[in-house]
């Protein structure tokens, strides 16, 4: 490579600080990317990679972007999971000796991204860190574009990982000895960053929280004694500060996560429900959360999704969410009112967050202020509610009317997005740049005064004054009127057919006008930068009302999808039971024409705590259970529930057991994902957790299956440790017969009517267990070739019937096989005592013959032994 220019140089010191960054290295109007940066984003981007003196052997690869749109490729890159440092001038050209000076001022990573294109406007933007100790492990996460910042402990890493997965973090930083750790291997796919393991150290991570929030101890924090947790908090708060060079201004509290106040789900529990995403496409559509929200502004869509993900256990919480939600459930043209004000609302905290962060531009500051009006009217909405969190809410609403004035004293209504396009400010909101307007639009106006007495004065009506920005003002004549122009012109340009001249007094205007510009674009900006900074002092206040706003959006949410799809409010309590009646899936009768069948449930620790539900394929055994959890979810969330009525016995935990899946990447086989998932309900289950189990066994053999599906009911019956609420779906009709001996065991099957040899499914719980599952029916609707069908119904009627072949074996062979010929049993050899029995003819037997029957038949049991 030949000798580097200035650039060059100043490009490699700075890339070798950013070694994981795709630089955006800005020259002039463009930001230019070189060497292997630029042939990555070159094909990420499908932008033309060139070469830095092309047409030498060793050309340096570079492309590059226009600064005015680099918002956009910046937002593909970092969504491929990349990082972009943001490399600027940060002197201007025009006054620097020698080369401009360039330094990075953030970079964008998928974890902290403030741009909207990267945003999902109803989702938070964690970035998480994680610390592994001795005896606990401890996470932090925070979203810089909120200011939510939080952290947590946990006894296992099975616990940690749960709490990654339901926060679903955008990048996860870990130390430089972690990346490769085994019991890390099921972290969610997402941007793994690494920093110096001392970076993670105690004493350092707790100065920088004490730092950050100005406070001589942690223990007013209430995250003393959790010391995993604080390396990773003091982590995060390293790796934010340096790639935003920012202070942080709006991240105001640090909140301890308690897990035990809330009811856990844990990830497959939260994949089988569809609480957040489809199975079917991992899409929104078809879960809880898309029935749920109706809010109207993107934090409340925040924050009901962060209500989901926490039900609570606190049943004072509970009763005081159901209290306002009944009370706007009650009162439609209130909620209809406060909606309509709350879709007026643009997303406050992470406006506030660009105003804090310094990089909110004039529409943000207009976006902020026309938010801020609706408060006042929404507060007097409220005046008249009585119960508690609305009454709280009216009363802590802050309509902020300094800050209101201020942006609307400051910016025009119509503002354009960037300040260097001038016209941002008011007129009247500052004397000095009122008057340089006034210069500059005056000095135009003189201008065209000129023109027309220099025509005059000249006699060439075809001479004119104009502007570019190499010459600036100019006056031009054509070639054939030269003769008269006057002495006091000097030459400034000859072009084809003309000549451009200025004159001293045209030189002296030029100054004026293209100066007061120029100056009174500074001044908007300074203007702009001191409005910001003014509104960043109101940070607190801002953020308390938009979190306000958030839960009175959840609030009116709830209460609109409880009007419009009849539901009821459940009573929680702190006893064992849950009892619901005429219980309806929540989702599928939200999206069904027809009417949906409801049913009941009792379940209870004392007389009905394990229910075996029996009956055939898709008559409704795992949409009866899937709605159950989601009954119990929503009552703990705060909602009204998609039943008649329903009393709750507060939940700690909801374990399901549904669905067939594998681990591919753990060498983890469907049976055996099925086994584990089933330790980890019969090792952590409680007498106040809810258990679903539908098919357990099925990934074996029948005999072993049907063997470990007994064993695990019998464990959770006679387990005084468990006497967990179970729902036990299953095939095995033989589970039936343990009602029998087990006091708490209750048996329920789905109803059916047979007609015209076809079933009709009625989609109905009815006490007691079926002995069929309709498999070969249910084969059928799946269309199944109908000579497949008529067979497979042969063999079971030899089957039930016990019709054997020449052999004694059971007809399983399709009929018309030669005479005498042995056919292969698929099921054991033969029996010569069950022989022995066929060839009695009780009818002709004497009692005499009959006792030999019997001596013969102990001989051939004994043997059989």
């Amino acid at each position: 490579m030949e000798k580097l220019t200035p650039a060059m140089k100043q490009y490699l010191d700075i890339k070798e600080r950013y070694m994981d960054a795709i630089i955006f290295f800005r020259m002039g109007d463009f930001y230019e990317m070189f060497f292997e940066d630029a042939e990555l984003a070159s094909r990420l981007l499908g932008i033309t990679l060139t070469s830095r003196d092309r047409g030498k052997e060793n050309g340096i690869p570079m492309c590059g972007v226009p600064y005015h749109s680099a918002a956009g490729y910046v937002s593909r890159l970092v969504k491929e999971g990349h990082k972009v440092a943001i490399c600027e001038q940060v002197e201007d050209p025009k006054t620097a000796k020698g080369i401009v000076k360039r330094e990075v001022v953030r970079v964008v990573t998928p974890g902290i991204a403030l741009d909207e294109n990267l945003l999902d406007s109803k989702s938070n933007n964690f970035i998480a860190a994680i610390s592994l100790g001795g005896n606990s492990v401890g996470m932090a996460y925070m979203d810089v574009t909120t200011g939510d910042f939080r952290l947590a402990e946990f006894h296992d890493i099975e616990s940690l990982l749960e709490e990654i997965n339901k926060i679903e973090p955008s990048e996860l930083i870990l130390h430089e000895g972690m990346k490769g750790k085994q019991e890390l291997k099921s972290m969610p796919d997402c941007k793994i960053t690494t920093i110096p393991v001392h970076e993670f150290d105690h004493d350092a991570a707790s100065r920088r929280i004490m730092e950050h929030f100005n406070v001589a101890s942690l223990e007013g924090m209430g995250c003393f004694a959790m010391y995993e947790g604080t390396r990773a908090a003091g982590a995060i708060l390293f790796y934010v500060a340096e790639t935003q060079f920012s202070s942080l201004r709006h991240v105001k509290r640090l909140i301890p996560l308690y897990p035990h106040n809330y009811m856990v789900v844990d990830i497959a529990t939260k994949r089988n429900l569809e609480i957040m995403r489809s199975l079917r496409d991992g899409s929104k559509k078809g879960t809880l959360l898309a029935l749920l929200d109706k809010t109207k502004t993107s934090a409340g869509g925040r924050k009901l999704k962060e209500w989901l993900n926490y039900p609570l256990m606190d049943i004072d919480e509970i009763g005081r969410r159901q209290d306002s939600i009944g009370e706007m459930l009650e009162d439609r043209t209130l909620r209809d009112e406060i909606q309509a004000r709350l879709a007026k609302v643009y997303d406050l905290e992470r406006l506030v967050c660009r105003v804090a962060m310094g990089v909110a531009n004039p529409r943000d500051l207009v976006a902020l202020k026309a938010s801020l009006v609706e408060v006042p009217k929404i507060k007097d909405l409220l005046k008249d509610c009585g119960s508690i969190l609305l009454r709280g809410i009216h009363l802590e609403l802050d309509d902020l009317h300094e800050v209101v004035h201020l942006i609307s004293s400051a910016i025009i209504d119509s503002p354009p997005p960037n300040v260097r396009e001038g016209g941002v400010i008011k007129k009247g909101f500052n004397r000095e740049l009122d008057e340089l307007r006034s210069v500059s639009s005056g000095g135009k106006e003189w201008i065209a005064q000129l023109e027309a007495k220099e025509r005059v004065r000249t006699g060439i009506g075809s001479l004119k004054i104009a502007y570019n920005k190499v010459f600036g003002y100019y006056i031009e004549v054509t070639k054939v009127n030269l003769a008269g122009i006057p002495a006091d012109y000097v030459r400034k340009q000859t072009l084809t057919n003309a000549e451009r001249f200025v004159t001293p007094e045209l030189k002296e205007w030029e100054d004026r006008v293209l100066g007061a510009e120029e100056k009174a674009l500074n001044l908007e900006s300074l203007l702009l930068q001191g409005v910001i900074r003014t509104v960043a002092q109101y940070v607190d206040r801002i953020q308390k009302t938009a979190g306000l706003l958030a839960g009175l959006d959840v609030i009116a949410s709830m209460a609109q999808t409880a009007d419009e799809r009849n539901y009821t409010r459940p009573m929680i309590n702190d006893g064992d039971a849950i009892h619901i009646i005429d219980g309806r899936h929540p989702v599928i009768e939200a999206s069904m024409d027809e009417r949906f069948v409801p049913n009941d449930l009792l379940l209870d620790c004392d007389q009905n705590q394990l229910i075996i539900l029996t009956g055939p394929n898709m008559a409704g055994k795992s949409t009866y259970m899937r709605q159950v959890a989601l009954i119990v979810i929503m009552a703990q969330v705060g909602s009204f529930v998609s039943a008649g009525g329903a009393t709750i016995g507060v939940v700690d935990r909801i374990f399901t057991r549904v669905g067939a899946s594998d681990d591919l990447a753990r060498g983890q086989s469907t049976f055996m994902v099925e086994m584990a998932e089933t330790a980890s309900i019969l090792n952590c289950a409680t007498g106040r957790s809810l258990v679903m189990l539908d098919e357990i066994g099925r990934g074996t053999s029948t005999f072993d299956g049907m063997s470990i599906a007994w064993a695990v009911a019998e464990h959770l019956h006679d387990n005084e440790r468990l006497r967990s609420k179970t729902l036990f779906a299953t095939h095995y009709h033989e589970l039936t017969e343990l009602s029998m001996t087990k006091e708490r065991v209750k048996n329920f099957s789905m109803a059916i009517k047979e007609w015209n040899g076809r079933i009709i499914f009625l989609r109905k719980i009815v006490p007691g267990g079926s002995n069929r599952s309709y498999g070969i029916h249910v084969a059928r609707l799946a269309g199944l070739p109908e000579g497949v069908v008529a067979r497979a119904k042969e063999i079971l009627d030899n089957l039930e019937k016990g019709e054997l072949d020449a052999m004694g074996m059971p007809r399983i062979a399709a009929a018309g096989a030669g005479e005498g010929v042995a056919q292969m049993s698929l099921f054991r050899r033969k029996d010569p005592l069950r022989d022995e029995v066929l060839e009695l003819n009780p009818n002709e037997i004497t009692p005499l013959e009959a006792l030999q029957v019997i001596f013969r038949l102990k001989e051939i049991a004994e043997q059989e032994v």
